[in-house]
């Protein structure tokens, strides 16, 4: 039991301390570059802080434990918008880009529709039981290609589009050679601590005989989730609401697309117990997240927002535990 507590706190603050050095190598590498916070929040950010969660599915697919790779996505991804938006909301209000609204929203809310379509397959006609096979995945991993086509596109665009933000001293006395350092260091310590964290808390809810799926949609998606969360937390406190969005929604589309996509390609995934609850909270909790940033026309989540957000994360988590 001393094991199991040494590797969540020994695993959590790897992750804090990575986080931070994350969040300003990668803005010092968006300035130097003249490219907004967003795009490095969609793309180098989002993908370093989903590697837990990439790691954990692909060896669970190779390992036959399906229900854990995709529990993992499932769960990640709901943790991201009710508890890690919800709680960036409350540390400061988040103002969502347009660009965000009209594009990177939807396009996670897309994710979450194509999974739950896949879900549940069998009652569209397809046969068999609940599962992503290899069509499937394929067809993820070709949205997934199309979004970052997208991505590099607004890149591309994006010195005419938006002027980037006045960077802070630290951003600004930072040698390219020390923010690449800061970022590969960050994200080296934020998938360390993510696995520490896992290992740890897997080991104790194994003690407790909780079954795969629960494990996969609480203690490992909320681990492997935690590198978004410590990211995300860090970037709204200093006032990056670029970067703290980008990293969500990217990790969001990366979880569903790269993450299922490749674990599906490995083995087909079958769901078993994760059921339309599970991909229905996914997906109203994706068109929450819109209509939040949408509502009133000022695109702020606002703090009383964000609570309500995370009531409805404990909320979801409660009913979990209730049927195990």
């Amino acid at each position: 039991m001393i094991l199991e507590i040494i590797y969540l706190v020994g695993g959590l603050a790897l992750i804090l301390v990575g986080a931070n050095a994350l969040t300003d190598g990668s803005s010092a590498i968006a300035r130097r570059w003249g490219v907004s916070e967003l795009v490095i929040g969609l793309t180098i950010v989002a993908f370093g802080t989903s590697a837990p969660e990439l790691v954990i599915s692909v060896m669970s697919a190779a390992r036959g434990a399906t229900q854990l790779a995709i529990g993992n996505v499932v769960g990640s991804n709901i943790f991201n918008i009710l508890a890690i938006i919800g709680v960036v909301a409350m540390v400061r209000p988040i103002r969502v880009a347009q660009s965000t609204m009209s594009n990177e929203i939807p396009m996670a809310l897309l994710a979450a529709v194509a999974l739950l379509i896949i879900g549940n397959g069998p009652m569209l006609g397809s046969g068999g039981v609940p599962q992503i096979n290899r069509v499937d995945s394929l067809l993820l991993l070709l949205f997934f290609a199309i979004f970052m086509r997208y991505t590099f596109h607004q890149a591309r665009k994006q010195t005419e589009l938006e002027s980037p933000s006045e960077p802070d001293n630290r951003s600004r006395a930072m040698s390219p050679l020390k923010a690449w350092a800061w970022v590969i260091g960050g994200l080296a310590m934020l998938v360390g601590g993510g696995d520490l964290f896992v290992d740890g808390a897997s080991a104790l809810a194994s003690r407790l005989g909780v079954s795969q799926a629960i494990i996969g949609l609480t203690i490992v998606a909320a681990g492997t989730s935690l590198p978004e969360l410590a990211t995300s937390v860090v970037a709204a406190r200093k006032g990056k609401s670029d970067l703290a969005i980008g990293n969500v929604v990217g990790s969001n589309i990366f979880n569903i697309f790269l993450v299922a996509g490749l674990s599906g390609t490995v083995r087909p995934l079958q769901f078993g117990s994760i059921g339309n609850i599970d991909l229905l909270t996914l997906t109203l909790s994706s068109l929450l997240f819109l209509a939040m940033a949408r509502w009133g026309g000022t695109r702020i989540i606002t703090r009383s927002e964000g609570a309500i957000l995370v009531v409805l994360y404990v909320a979801y988590t409660v009913y979990l535990i209730s049927t195990v």
